[in-house]
Parts: structure tokens; C-alpha cells; sequence
């Protein structure tokens, strides 16, 4: 009879699964690996949200299309991982989606997304993936990673000039730059970081004088420009 205590194990990992699909997710918790423990499931951009802040996950498999988003410069899965990054610092996401775009690729990539498979994966695959990830790897289908690498080659120039411009800021004016560049309303800015939106006002004024900006339209514009989004 072999020894069980000599078979190779993986500590536990904790995992959300976000889709707005219950079928692909029934399928997908039914087909991981059963070292990976899935704490929650969400549906949409709020759930998500509130789901992960509440169970902390090792790992979050995120569609990148989600409805109930409220930014409307990103995907929903892309705003996921923007809206709880700063509160769950220690949760990583992989993005698990039917599209093989670029533009959703490098959007979830620049929001703070660590990987990213097409469901044409398989459970284990994916099961790998989540591993990897949860160890502070980079997954990515193969043909994916070059959209990243593309685009993260040809913005080194681009972020060593914009290093320069946020030196200008402080760090509570970059926080707010960047929520208000995404879309987000003053009270909505104000919610998130836990300050009165007349203080958001004040950041805002200030960011727009530093940057020599007119408008939060232009802010958007300087930011998008910069991949600072």
C-alpha cells in the first residue's frame, strides 16, 4: 500500500471565482484542483468587490467583462482589481476570459491582473495557472504574451517621462489623480479613500495646477497618454 504521507501536496489556496456565468462556474469549481479552496463566487463589479474584500482570497479567476461597472474608461474586471487592490494588497488575480483581444489583455494586465488564460484552458491548466500566480508568477496563454510584451516595451520610455511629471505630486494627490482620471465622481473618490469630497476638490484643484491641466477631461487625457491608468 503507498505511503500517502509521501505523495506531493500544495498548501492550500484560498479562491474567489468571478463570472457572470453560474454554469462556467459550477464547472470550474467542480474541475480545480483540490488543494485550491473556492472561499467565494460574484457575478458582477459590486459583488466582486464586496466578495473579496470580505473573504481576502489567496487568488481571484476573474472574467474580464463584467456587468455593473461603474468606470467607464475600463472592463469590469479591470475595475475589480483597481477598486480592491489598495484594501486586499495581498490577493492576486488571473483573469480567466473568452477574449483573446489585446486591448482586454493589456487592460486587465495595467490594472494589476498578474496572468491571464482563455477558457479554451483546462481545468488543470488553470489549476497550474492559479498556483503559479499565487507564488507571484506571470501566466499568460502563449499567444497573449506577446500583446503584454509589446505593450510594456514600448511604454518604458513613456514611464520614465511620466516618473517625472508624478514627482510633482503627492502621494495622496496621485491616488486621487488616478481615481478621478478613471471616471470616478468626487463623493465616489472621497468614499474610496476614506476623505470628504471637499478635500477631493482641493487634491483635484492642485493635481490640475502641478500638471498645468485645465480640466479633469484633460487629466483623463494626460493619464490615458502616460499608462498610468
Amino acid at each position: 500500500m503507498p505511503d500517502e504521507s509521501s505523495a506531493p501536496t500544495h498548501p492550500a489556496l484560498r479562491v474567489v471565482v468571478v463570472d457572470d456565468h453560474s454554469i462556467f462556474r459550477s464547472g470550474l469549481r467542480a474541475g480545480l484542483d483540490p488543494a485550491i479552496h473556492v472561499v467565494g463566487e460574484a457575478s458582477d463589479v459590486p459583488s466582486a468587490v464586496a466578495v473579496v474584500a470580505e473573504t481576502r482570497p489567496d487568488v481571484v479567476l476573474l472574467d474580464v467583462h463584467l456587468p455593473g461597472g461603474t468606470n467607464t474608461s475600463a472592463s469590469g474586471g479591470a475595475e475589480v482589481v483597481q477598486r480592491v487592490a489598495a484594501e486586499v494588497p495581498d490577493t492576486r488575480f488571473l483573469a480567466l476570459s473568452v477574449s483573446d483581444s489585446a486591448e482586454d489583455v493589456v487592460g486587465v494586465i495595467r490594472a494589476g491582473a498578474r496572468g491571464y488564460l482563455t477558457k479554451g484552458a483546462s481545468a488543470d491548466e488553470v489549476s497550474r495557472a492559479v498556483h503559479a500566480v499565487a507564488g507571484g508568477d506571470a501566466v499568460f496563454s502563449p499567444r497573449l504574451a506577446g500583446f503584454v510584451l509589446d505593450a510594456f516595451g514600448a511604454a518604458v520610455g513613456e514611464i520614465a517621462a511620466a516618473d517625472d511629471e508624478l514627482d510633482r505630486l503627492s502621494a495622496r494627490e496621485q491616488e486621487v489623480m488616478r481615481l478621478i482620471a478613471r471616471g470616478y465622481a468626487y463623493k465616489e473618490v472621497a468614499a474610496t479613500l476614506f476623505i470628504s469630497a471637499k478635500t477631493v476638490e482641493s487634491h483635484v484643484s492642485s493635481v490640475l495646477r502641478k500638471l498645468q491641466l485645465s480640466s479633469r477631461h484633460e487629466l483623463t487625457a494626460w493619464a490615458t497618454a502616460r499608462r498610468l491608468l
